[in-house]
Formats: structure tokens, sequence, C-alpha cells
């Protein structure tokens, strides 16, 4: 039996038909872009850099991978960024947040180690392992760790989207983005951001609860009492 192939759509002929299509596209490509225009709007006066950020209690670093067990370029520059922080007194303690999902791969483990490698002290870094997306890690950072204000570290195509998500989890926050080159993880980086957009609206819109929540946790309570040791 001959399969035949599938019949592709035909272009509309007329030029009625051609304006209706062009029409429709042009209004997809809108409501597409719309999250992200949202995100850059409602987050404009809350970025800042490392050296005018305002002076807050905690940070909150989001995971971005690990290579071999060590934090991906990506994610060192964004522990960078807030060890640099912590030395110049801007902060007094680290949330660290990431995927730890399976036993072999830790995020959280592996960024505290490279912040005391970096001289953040241990007794200022706190660990969520189950922040395995932005929502979850701004819903537990103010339902399990007690947090309502923090700078949030991350790179620039991703910061605008957890600035929104923390404000709208209860967490006043500025957010700090670090920069990279544009190489081609980069530009995936901006381009899946166009689609976690539209993710992150319905998150705003929904308020949906992490895949995990968990019980109430003191971790931030305890570093930030060290820091007054």
């Amino acid at each position: 039996m001959k399969i035949r192939p599938p019949r592709l759509p035909r272009l509309p002929r007329t030029r009625r038909g051609q304006r209706r299509l062009l029409q429709a596209v042009m209004a997809g490509c809108v409501l597409a872009l719309l999250p992200s225009a949202w995100l850059y709007v409602s987050t404009a006066d809350r970025l800042r850099t490392v050296a005018d950020v305002p002076r807050e209690k905690v940070a909150i670093v989001f995971g971005a991978g690990l290579w071999d067990g060590e934090p991906s370029p990506y994610l060192a520059h964004r522990l960078d960024a807030a060890a640099r922080l912590y030395r110049a007194g801007r902060i007094e303690a680290v949330l660290v947040t990431g995927d730890n999902s399976r036993k072999d791969y830790d995020e959280p483990d592996a960024m505290h180690a490279y912040l005391t490698r970096h001289g953040v002290p241990a007794a200022r870094i706190v660990e969520d392992y189950a922040g395995f997306d932005t929502w979850d890690s701004c819903v537990r950072a103010r339902k399990v760790f007690g947090v309502d204000r923090a700078v949030l570290i991350s790179q620039g195509f991703h910061i605008r989207r957890a600035v929104a998500l923390c404000e709208a989890a209860g967490v006043d926050s500025y957010g700090v983005g670090v920069s990279d080159k544009h190489d081609a993880t980069w530009y995936y980086g901006g381009t899946r951001e166009v689609f976690a957009a539209a993710k992150a609206s319905l998150d705003v819109a929904f308020r949906p609860g992490p895949r995990f929540l968990g019980p109430r946790e003191n971790g931030v309570t305890r570093a930030l009492a060290a820091s007054q040791g």
C-alpha cells in the first residue's frame, strides 16, 4: 500500500485572504511577545549592578547547571557576583537554590562549596534543594525560608523573570544581572526566555504551589544570626 505524503496547507490566493493571513500572523507574534514586554516594563526599576545594588541581608543565587559536579561557567559567574557582594559587605547571607532531584546531581551543595572557596563562610550559606525552577525557588524562599527581601543574582537574560516571579511570591527584590560573552549558550538562554516569559505570566496569574514545599526551615535566620556574632 502506497502511503501518500501529507498535503501542505494552501496559501490563500486572493488578496483579501492573504491580508487576513498576514494579520493573523502579526497578531500571533504580538501575543507571543506580550509576556516578555510585561517583564521588561514591570521590572524596569528593580535592576542594579554589583556596584550599586542596595544593601540587603540576603542574596538568592539561582542554579544554572553543573559540569562534572562543578558549577557551569554561567553558574560560577552568578556565584562570583554573590561572593563580591558579601566581601563588600552588601549582603550578610546567601541562599543558593537549585536542583537536587537525583543523588548524582546536587546543585546547592556544589554552589555552597564554590562560595566557601571564594571567601564566603559556610555558616552564611543556606541551601534550598528543591529549587526546580524559578517560581519554585521564589515561593520556597518566602514560605520555607522566610525571606521577604533579597538581592537576586542571575544572568541578564533571566534576571527580569526572576524579579517578577519573586515579587509575585512575596519577596521584595532587586536583581543583579551578571554579564557573559554572547556565545551559543547565551543566545539559547535569551531565546528560551521568550517562551519562559509566557509560563511566568501564568505562574503570576494562578500562583501554583511548588513541586515540593515542605516544612519551614530556619537556615536563613541562623545564617543572619551568625553574621551578628
